[in-house]
């Protein structure tokens, strides 16, 4: 059965912003057109955008998402804005602040994070002193405030230094409010505790300054303590009564993954005990989707409102030299699902190519378009076998490609029948692998095939096959 949304459902990942949808890009469909045969608004690429890890995005009240990320230099804190998505991806982007020449701040600049409280915008990193040596590695966390009320044009200066319960490494904040408090979470070595990074929360007293903390997680688990014993970069989404605190653990290399904390959303979220951790990555490496190390995580909202997550990966899994060196820790996207009991669903890293999305078929009890291994089905398997990538192809046809099954697309035989096949740049002379794509009123599609004018997709007794356009058995929701 399709997943059904919570109204209730919202992404805290843009701290203290109030989530509003902007009118552009309301329906986001890969190389379709609409009823009336325009054409619609392209969905998200993976990578969003190159070189750019550790990223965080929100959409703000003023309709604009905003992004910030590491640079591969570590050098510089920067920003861009669009009015969609997909747009970020080619969106100008501004150098808010440089590293200093000399002392704490000249060396490395990581993970940003830009948050409005009390209408003053900060961007919160983590920054250590130049010169060489283990001194590069004395990191801790800072703050640039801007004294403009845009964060694009607004003049950034150096607000100060992260008040942390010891003077030891520290990096990874996030800003949340949850049930009118605003919280603090970072990743910090705490003396006595021999792991790298160890995940904290405390209620915020001022914007670097912070009450009683409360440690939630050590890594403990063996996905956790890979090269490096590490739990950081805590990101916040709440579902169906629960609070979700989602992080990374390992080495950055292709061991990077997700963990996940869980927690009543009215319970006290400073007492330690309230928490759940999951004993399992909750995402991470994916050989089929080719995405190593995804980690780093934030939440947003697409332009409908649903919670989408955000992270870096690589395309590959072998790095010359130490991985924090290597520049492509790519930012991406990808819709949140969530189980029947509420419970995100992450799925796999979907890879690289326009964003996939889900078919249910109202005729079959909304099951999903999907496969078991290499043969199609109609039926409710696991997410990513159900996650499909509509790829442009010519005269806006389209191939169906399961994001599992990346060299396969879905075929016609003369007689009807569907099945996968392998994928020919281009699409195969004669349109046995392409489809019109056909907008059916909000949320509806339609897939006409190229082969066999006016016969379209069709779920049939558990399998696909063509059926005339006019069969309600070929009509799909997109999920």
């Amino acid at each position: 059965m399709p997943f059904s949304l919570s109204r209730r459902t919202f992404a805290l990942g843009a701290a203290l912003l109030p989530i509003a949808c902007s009118e552009a890009g309301r329906t986001v469909l890969a190389g379709g057109e609409d009823a009336d045969g325009a054409a619609t608004p392209a969905v998200p690429v993976n990578p969003l955008v190159k070189n750019r890890a550790d990223a965080q995005i929100f959409l703000h009240t003023d309709g604009y998402y905003y992004m910030t990320g590491s640079v591969p230099e570590y050098d510089r804190l920067v920003l861009r804005r669009a009015k969609t998505l997909a747009g970020l991806t080619d969106a100008e982007e501004r150098v808010l602040w440089r590293h200093e020449e000399e002392g704490p701040l000249s060396g490395f600049i990581w993970a940003p994070e830009m948050h409005q409280i009390d209408g003053r915008w900060y961007v919160y990193f983590a920054a250590g002193p130049s010169g060489g040596g283990e001194d590069v590695f004395r990191i801790r966390t800072y703050a640039v405030e801007c004294a403009g009320e845009d964060p694009m044009t607004g003049e950034w200066s150096v607000k100060g230094e992260f008040k942390a319960p010891w003077d030891s490494f520290n990096l990874d904040s996030k800003v949340f409010v949850h049930r009118g408090e605003r919280y603090f979470t970072w990743a910090q070595r705490e003396p006595g505790i021999e792991t790298n990074s160890n995940l904290y929360i405390a209620k915020m007293t001022g914007p670097l300054t912070v009450g009683p903390a409360t440690r939630l997680s050590v890594p403990t688990y063996d996905w956790e303590i890979r090269g490096f014993k590490v739990n950081e970069g805590a990101a916040v989404l709440e579902n169906a009564g629960k609070l979700y605190m989602t992080y990374s653990a390992s080495a950055t290399d292709d061991r990077y993954c997700l963990g996940m904390l869980s927690i009543d959303a009215e319970a006290d979220l400073l007492v330690a005990e309230n928490w759940t951790k999951s004993p399992e990555p909750v995402f991470q490496t994916s050989v089929a989707t080719s995405v190593y190390g995804p980690g780093h995580n934030d939440f947003t909202v697409d332009e409908k409102g649903r919670p989408m997550l955000v992270y870096h990966g690589r395309d590959y899994k072998e790095i010359e030299g130490d991985p924090l060196f290597n520049p492509d820790r790519h930012t991406r996207v990808q819709r949140v699902y969530f189980d029947e009991k509420g419970v995100p669903d992450f799925g796999v890293p979907v890879g690289n190519g326009p964003l996939p999305e889900r078919f249910i078929s109202e005729a079959a009890d909304g099951a999903f378009l999907a496969h078991e291994d290499e043969a199609l089905v109609i039926g409710a398997p696991a997410l990513p076998q159900t996650q499909i990538r509509s790829l442009p192809v010519k005269d806006g046809t389209v191939q169906l490609s399961p994001i599992l099954l990346r060299e396969l697309c879905l075929t016609v035989s003369e007689d009807g029948a569907c099945t996968l096949a392998p994928r020919a740049e281009g699409g195969a002379q004669d349109g046995a692998d392409r489809f019109r794509r056909k907008v059916e009123g909000e949320g509806k599609v339609r897939f006409e095939s190229v082969a066999q004018a006016g016969k379209g997709l069709a779920a049939i007794d558990g399998k696909v096959a063509l059926a005339p356009l006019s069969d309600p058995r070929t009509l799909w929701t997109v999920d």
